[in-house]
């Protein structure tokens, strides 16, 4: 997916952390800038996130919590003054893996791995500023959604698409697990990397039923909305494929 947002201005501030040497830029950060990093001999993640306070101290909430009910993801690395992130800015450890090969055992680990994700976090709250596509059939913004910005014709079939679907009981989604946020560890179990746009939505947002074109096309035209207004001609782009 092409990048939503403009390069950040500044530096990685990284006095904050003790002994972290800040690395090269890393490929596969869509929406937000990405570094290799040190922290003394372990290797770290260095990452920038444009969101609000309060949904970035839900993301660091969720991570804690899949953590300690056993789900791989990455584990912060706090400031020296115990913050998880400074201006946006914060540190991961690294998880060493590679990524999906695209085969069935692959696929499997991964969906292994996003429906531990979604049995832990039943009831667990929206995001702050987010919106599920349910809530959206009645709503027009939710982060980086705005209905209100979409055609109208447009902006009826897309919740018609999410409509046509019967909707299963909420949970957290990751809502980007394709390949580059997935690592296969030599024990072959799956790493979830770059919760960016986690929210709490239907589960078929991440398990999409391959034999049910409706839940594809569901998908699809969530990636319309979430980048109709940051990324217009890539939103664009699709709308011949969401209306064919």
């Amino acid at each position: 997916m092409p990048s939503h947002h403009a390069p950040v201005t500044g530096s990685v501030p990284a006095s904050a952390w003790p002994g972290l040497a800040v690395g090269e830029s890393l490929t596969g950060g869509h929406r937000n800038p990405v570094h290799a990093g040190l922290v003394g001999a372990n290797p770290v993640v260095i990452r920038h996130s444009r969101r609000p306070e309060a949904s970035l101290q839900w993301e660091f909430d969720l991570l804690e919590h899949l953590r300690d009910r056993g789900v791989l993801v990455p584990e912060i690395v706090p400031t020296a003054d115990g913050l998880r992130h400074l201006d946006g800015w914060h540190v991961q450890l690294r998880i060493e893996g590679r990524h999906p090969d695209g085969s069935a055992r692959d696929a499997a680990a991964l969906e292994s791995a996003l429906r531990a994700v979604h049995s832990s976090t039943a009831g667990w709250p929206q995001r702050p500023g987010s919106r599920s596509a349910r809530e959206l059939l009645t709503t027009d913004r939710g982060a980086d959604v705005d209905l209100g910005a979409v055609p109208d014709d447009l902006r009826r079939t897309i919740r018609a698409a999410w409509a046509a679907i019967n909707p299963q009981a909420a949970c957290v989604i990751h809502g980007d697990a394709g390949g580059g946020n997935a690592l296969l560890l030599p024990d072959g179990r799956c790493a979830l990397l770059d919760w960016d746009e986690s929210r709490l939505d239907d589960p078929r947002f991440d398990l999409t039923d391959p034999s049910d074109p409706r839940q594809a096309r569901a998908a699809l035209a969530w990636e319309i909305a979430t980048c109709w207004v940051a990324e217009p001609d890539y939103a664009r782009s699709l709308v011949p494929q969401f209306l064919d």
